[in-house]
């Protein structure tokens, strides 16, 4: 599809994340009562990419699965996108849901288990995979433009507009720029968003694995020595056979010297090892997938916009996958940017100027329309500061000291982990924060929920 050479918002990076804020932006947000907004989606990564490559993290086959926090899950209903659409790609079945939650210390006593039938809710989340969500959030939408494989060779701020430069020749004008490529291209320092790097020396393997036992919708986090070890339930195949209620999606994270030796192993030593730190609560692990690794670090935006700009998803904060935070908060950057840009778009339809322009056709309409405006962007910032250090101060911490085998730490964390679990309020407010509502506005809170 060709480029416009003016649109109202260009998105860079073609992930979930940009993706879904793409759709959203195209068809919930409307200056007029004829149009959405004018979008356009610039990615790197080629959408026809079939082939799977476990080093490379295309978002349409990036083979990584996900937990949905419980809001997520409700506001991607919201701006349109069914989860249960996702059965439409697996042969009629649905993304598992997760209903039960074991954390537990290994060797210690600390232990807390999660029902979710005690808070009223249906699931605390659902597992999917990240790339039938992203085809899924790229193919139910026609909406916006979609450019790609495509890259960013410059970007230039200007005072009513800015610039992005393509590697094809062409070049885009917008009144709204938003990052949302991970942070990994350097264009959020190229527009002056600096960002602060702590690097955990840590490495996630994430690997899929059949068990003996069904998984009965439950999900684990364990804390070892080596470092937390997440098993999420999630049916794959593995060397052919499909597994039946019995799969799990894992993530285990290790210091990077013993992340290089596991992946050294064959697949009997690596199952050997794997069942060491996880126990037999689940039986034996009797297969396990090609293993996909990634370096771990806190990175995080040391503000959100720069002038006509916004960072969004990891671009703006990159977590470690500790209690599967970092995509969700993500999302709820995604979420509070439409929202802003709904409530100053209604403003803008019912104003004098919106009716005094009306005559000169919808298609002027939209472009007097400034979404990059300052009100915008400084609102939007405003509303993430909370939930954004909130959240970014949880998962580090948690890093930190379950990650720590000093031992006046190993003592603090088990006495915290009993004190959680015999704790009612204490849970409802883990719960509450873990599902996504811990610190969100009053209008979208769950009020159905016991938490």
């Amino acid at each position: 599809m060709e480029s416009a050479e003016a649109v109202d918002v260009v998105i860079i990076g073609g992930g979930i994340v940009g993706t879904v804020l793409a759709r959203a932006l195209a068809e919930k947000v409307s200056p007029n009562a004829s149009a959405g907004l004018s979008v356009a989606l610039v990615d790197a990564a080629d959408p026809t990419q079939t082939s799977k490559n476990l080093d490379d993290f295309n978002p349409f086959t990036d083979t990584r699965v996900i937990a949905l926090a419980r809001r997520t899950v409700n506001e991607l209903s919201e701006l349109g996108l069914q989860l249960n659409d996702l059965a439409k790609q697996h042969n009629g079945e649905l993304p598992p849901q997760i209903k039960h939650i074991e954390v537990s210390d290994k060797g210690h006593v600390g232990l807390v288990n999660l029902d979710y039938s005690d808070y009223h809710i249906d699931a605390f989340g659902q597992v999917v995979s990240l790339s039938a969500l992203t085809r899924l959030a790229a193919s139910s939408s026609k909406g916006y433009q979609h450019i790609a494989p495509a890259k960013v060779t410059n970007v230039k701020q200007q005072r009513d507009c800015v610039s992005v430069a393509l590697d094809s020749g062409e070049t885009l004008t917008t009144k709204l720029l938003v990052l949302a490529d991970g942070g990994r291209s350097g264009l959020a320092e190229q527009v002056g968003i600096s960002k602060t790097v702590s690097n955990y020396h840590q490495t996630a393997i994430v690997f899929n694995v059949h068990t003996q036992l069904a998984h009965e919708n439950k999900a684990y986090e364990r804390f070892t020595e080596n470092g937390p070890l997440a098993f999420l339930p999630f049916d794959s195949e593995i060397d052919g056979v499909k597994a039946n209620g019995n799969g799990f999606s894992v993530v285990w994270t290790v210091e990077t010297e013993a992340a290089k030796a596991l992946m050294a192993l064959n697949s009997d030593a690596f199952i050997h090892a794997l069942q060491q730190a996880f126990g037999y609560r689940q039986g034996k692990i009797t297969r396990v997938s090609e293993l996909a690794s990634y370096p771990l670090a806190l990175t995080k935006a040391d503000q959100v916009t720069s002038h006509r700009t916004v960072v969004v998803g990891n671009a703006a904060q990159a977590l470690h996958p500790i209690a599967g935070q970092g995509f969700n908060l993500g999302l709820r950057d995604l979420t509070t940017l439409v929202s802003v840009l709904q409530t100053a778009a209604s403003s803008y339809a019912d104003s004098s100027h919106a009716v005094q322009v009306s005559e000169k056709g919808a298609q002027d309409e939209v472009s007097l329309f400034d979404a990059g405006g300052f009100s915008i962007t400084q609102q939007y910032a405003n509303l993430r500061k909370t939930d954004r250090d909130n959240t970014v101060a949880l998962t580090d911490t948690l890093v930190r000291t379950f990650s720590n085998q000093y031992f006046p730490t190993v003592i603090g964390r088990n006495l915290s982990l009993l004190a959680l679990s015999m704790m009612p309020e204490a849970k409802k407010a883990f719960v509450k924060h873990t599902t996504g509502y811990g610190d969100t506005q009053h209008k979208n809170r769950d009020n159905n929920a016991a938490c």
